[in-house]
């Protein structure tokens, strides 16, 4: 018997056969790769870098399997499901590490911070100093200023350019006096009938001995309460970071509004993760599982809106970012400014009752 000349085609079930373990291996090495990024103490980014570029590779031996595979129906499905394998992995690290890259944006030291704000979108600032009671808190900057003509009373946190401005800042950490006077420019817009505009930065209040000597809790406590009763229209923006109660005693708003790259918790990631696992490297873990970005906030219903920001963030154009943020302002501005205190205070109730409705009856 003659010898055959060349190798006969393979079946198509040996070729279904083949596909499917193959695609079972790469199957497993798209898990091994979403798992190293999980697992990576301290190192996201480096692990999500290297996983990604696992998934490429894996994309080159589908390719070449996709050639293998011709018209085999079976082959054809079992390629299709890893596709989908893949971009469900591809889809849990991004967003594994999108919470923690928002979170170092809010933290960028060339972020715009409040006082930057002020200087381009409102004329005329005149800054209110002290609580009456104790002293000046340089971290919470009050004043007066006009707003596209109208009257307005403009607060919020102010973090430090430099080691000497961050120290007189408390690193943006108000002590009881700043909520205090907060309050009190608070009382003022509702006496003279002005809008209360406010921006929120600050990593919590200041968690000191003095702080607590001198009723931290009940200086928070009291914005809260006197806030929801304001009978001027109030709006609360996130610039950066929003911590804890610090950053609610005052954005307890009619509309709350938050920068694209900015975050907004009850505890920060790595206090988080500290507390969650006993290890602070967790903290890309604890940033995602607490839903601390904008996307995530508006979703649950806690904000209002989101303020887009300049390609790469808002450190890379002031400018622009202050642009953007004058556009929804004015719009939400416009909206209250047509409402009756009465009418104020009910919706704002009703905005205030709907939040952490996660169940319905």
């Amino acid at each position: 018997m003659r010898a055959r000349s060349r190798r006969e085609p393979a079946s198509d079930a040996a070729v279904a056969a083949g596909v499917r373990y193959a695609a079972e291996l790469l199957g497993q090495q798209a898990q091994a790769a979403w798992t190293m990024v999980t697992e990576a103490n301290g190192e996201t980014d480096k692990a999500a870098s290297h996983a990604q570029r696992e998934l490429e590779q894996i994309e080159k031996q589908i390719a070449a399997l996709d050639a293998v595979a011709g018209s085999n129906q079976e082959a054809r499905r079992q390629l299709h499901n890893l596709h989908q394998q893949l971009e469900t992995v591809r889809k849990q690290i991004q967003a594994h590490t999108h919470a923690w890259r928002i979170t170092e944006l809010a933290r960028h030291p060339q972020r715009p911070y409040m006082l930057d704000y002020v200087q381009r979108l409102f004329t005329d600032f005149s800054e209110i100093h002290g609580d009456r009671s104790f002293g000046d808190d340089q971290a919470m900057v009050c004043g007066m200023a006009t707003y596209h003509g109208q009257q307005v009373m403009v607060i919020g946190q102010q973090k430090g350019r430099d080691t000497k401005e961050k120290l007189a800042r408390n690193w943006s950490m108000p002590n009881p006096e700043g909520y205090r006077k907060a309050l009190r420019a608070m009382k003022l817009a509702e006496k003279f009938g002005r809008p209360v505009i406010s921006f929120v930065d600050t990593l919590g209040a200041f968690p000191g001995l003095g702080a607590e000597e001198r009723g931290q809790g009940e200086a928070i406590a009291r914005n809260l309460r006197e806030m929801a009763r304001l009978r001027v229209p109030s709006i609360a923006t996130i610039i950066g970071e929003g911590g804890s109660g610090g950053a609610l005693a005052i954005a307890v708003a009619d509309r709350v509004l938050m920068l694209q790259n900015a975050i907004y918790s009850v505890i920060s990631p790595e206090g988080c993760a500290a507390i969650m696992w006993r290890d602070a490297a967790k903290k890309d873990l604890a940033a995602e599982a607490m839903k601390i970005t904008a996307d995530d906030l508006q979703q649950l219903g806690c904000i209002d809106g989101i303020v887009p920001e300049p390609e790469g963030g808002a450190q890379s154009d002031h400018d622009e970012a202050a642009r953007l943020l004058d556009v929804d302002l004015q719009k939400q501005l416009h909206e209250l400014t047509g409402l009756s205190a009465d009418e104020l205070m009910e919706q704002r109730y009703k905005r205030l009752r709907s939040l952490a409705q996660f169940f319905e009856a």
